[in-house]
This record gives structure tokens, sequence and C-alpha cells, in this order.
């Protein structure tokens, strides 16, 4: 059985980042993929090759989305990296430029890495590089050149055979994810200022949809939801409510989340963009649900489970609310 390429993007920040805007990264790019890990103070890697089926979008374009959703949320500018393993990922976002991304293909890594200094695999210091350049061995395609007894001989066994495997561009670490998220979050960067109250509605409740589905997917269910909403003049409005219970069914988030965006009043607002945030989080098995003896919510469920399980097989895109139609 073929083994299914991997597409691990690594993700500067250029910016000084407090701890709630470090966290806000991570938690943006954890909306892309689950498979993220921060790497502190200012970068964070992400395993995209699940996420990529679910946008339809080659790798490339899915860092791009994250990093234009980073920009247009924070105001952060990253540069990035892209590659079948974290330690080249992590090499060629050091290589890129304010912005840039550089993306390392697959069956490429030996002829990208053969020409770079030898200090810029990590774990050489300035220690071993002097240890190296001692010998002449100034690159990496140096390194890998050298016969394998001959790097034992000047290195030892344990650091000969860790330098050659990283060398050729090896690294068989994944990416872990940290423990159940504190909170989720599902944002929408309108392309033009947004002043159509349906449009407005609309897009508040496919968020309150997709939050509904992520938390199904994570079996857990939400205890608050936070609306903000951030205007062309980049100033913004948040409104927090508390849920009458946990829960993960869609229609009582979009409920929820669309009293939200009434108590805000936007009228003739120029709207920019939407950040619905879903806390207070609980496994789905602890939250309680009051008890009901209307039949159409036992049928609503059954039906939002069954367009669960329709999406898992076929793509996002196999089924969505009539509301969300176009």
């Amino acid at each position: 059985m073929a083994v299914r390429q991997r597409h691990i993007a690594h993700l500067h920040l250029h910016a000084v980042l407090t701890g709630d805007q470090y966290a806000d990264a991570i938690e943006l790019m954890s909306g892309v993929t689950p498979h993220v890990q921060a790497v502190p103070p200012n970068a964070v890697q992400a395993d995209l090759t699940s996420a990529l089926r679910y946008f339809d979008l080659s790798p490339y374009n899915v860092v791009q989305l994250a990093k234009m959703r980073l920009k247009a949320l924070y105001g952060i500018d990253s540069s990035a990296g892209l590659a079948g393993n974290r330690m080249l990922a992590a090499m060629a976002a050091d290589a890129s430029a304010p912005g840039e991304t550089t993306w390392v293909r697959a069956g490429q890594a030996a002829d990208w890495l053969y020409p770079r200094p030898v200090t810029t695999l990590p774990g050489v210091g300035p220690a071993l590089a002097k240890t190296l350049g001692g010998y002449g061995l100034r690159t990496i395609g140096q390194v890998v050149d050298l016969p394998a007894g001959t790097l034992q001989r000047l290195l030892g066994a344990g650091p000969a055979r860790l330098l050659a495997e990283r060398a050729r561009g090896h690294d068989p670490r994944p990416v872990a994810p940290p423990g159940p998220a504190a909170h989720l979050v599902a944002d929408l960067v309108l392309d033009r200022d947004c002043l159509d109250p349906a449009r407005q509605h609309r897009a508040v409740l496919g968020l309150a949809d997709e939050i509904g589905r992520r938390l199904r997917g994570e079996r857990q269910s939400a205890g608050r939801l936070t609306l903000t909403v951030r205007y062309a003049d980049r100033s913004s409005s948040t409104r927090t409510r508390t849920l009458p219970e946990p829960t993960d069914h869609s229609p009582a988030l979009a409920e929820a989340a669309l009293d939200l965006l009434n108590t805000l009043g936007l009228q003739r607002a120029r709207v920019r963009a939407f950040v619905l945030r879903a806390d207070g989080l609980l496994p789905a098995g602890e939250a309680y649900r009051q008890l009901s003896l209307d039949p159409a919510a036992d049928r609503a469920r059954a039906a939002e489970a069954a367009a669960d399980r329709a999406r898992h097989r076929f793509g996002p895109g196999a089924i969505h609310p009539a509301t969300l139609a176009e």
C-alpha cells in the first residue's frame, strides 16, 4: 500500500506577540487543520495532509489561505515553509523572505538541501560546525557524500548517524497537537465591505454551522458563544452569550449566534469580517441536555448525524443547510 505524502507547513509570525495573540494564531490554524503544534515564541507548524480534501486546494494555496487569515483578522504578517516533514518545513521557512512561501516538493528535498550550509541543519551549533569545518565539511552535500564510516570516526556513532539522517532530509516526528482545545473559532473574511443585512445574516449562519460540525467531529459541546464583527475602519464589536445548555447542535448554535448579531444593530455598518468563538467546552458525554417530548427535536438531530456522515464520506460540500444554499 502506498504511503500518503505528508504536507507540513511551518509559519514564522513576524510580530512581537502577547500570549493571547499567539493563542489566537494557534486557534486560527486549528480552524484549517486539527494537526497543529505551537513552536514558541512566534512560529507554528501544521500538518495539512488531511485538510487538502476539505478545502479542495493545493498545499501551497492552503498555506496562502492561512497567511491571508492571519493578516486580515489579526494584522500578523508571516513567512512560511512547506515540505514533507517538520524539519524541512522549518528550514524552508527560515529560507523564506518576509511574506513569501518556500515549497520543497516531494522528490526535490535532496537537491534543495545539497548546496545549503551545514549550519542550517537543526542541532549543528558553533562547536559542531567548527569541527566539521576543520575537515572541509561546510555544506550539507559534503556531509551526504562523506562515507558513513568516516563521519562516525569524526563524530562518534550516535551523532554521526543523526547528522547523516538530517542531511538527507529525514525527520519522522509527527506534528503533535495539544490536548483538547479550550475553545473553537470560525472566521469569515469578506472580499469587500458588506452592508447587506441578509448577507451578514447568512455569514453568521455559516459560521455557526461550521462550529457545530467541528464540535460534533471532536465530540465536544460548547457552553458559550462570542461573536466579533470587524469593520472596514479596523474597529470591531464583540458580544458574548452563555447558552441555556452546552450543545453541539447547529440550529441551537445558529439561533444564539443570530441573537448576538441582532444585538449589535449593525444597520448600515461596513462589515469586513466575522469571527465566531465557542468556549466553555465539555466532552459531549458530560454535557447535560434538556429532555424534550417533541419528536421533531430527535428527528432534527438524527438528520444532522446523517448529514455529518455524508460529509465525512463525500466531502464538506456534499450536504449543507437549505438556508446556506446558493
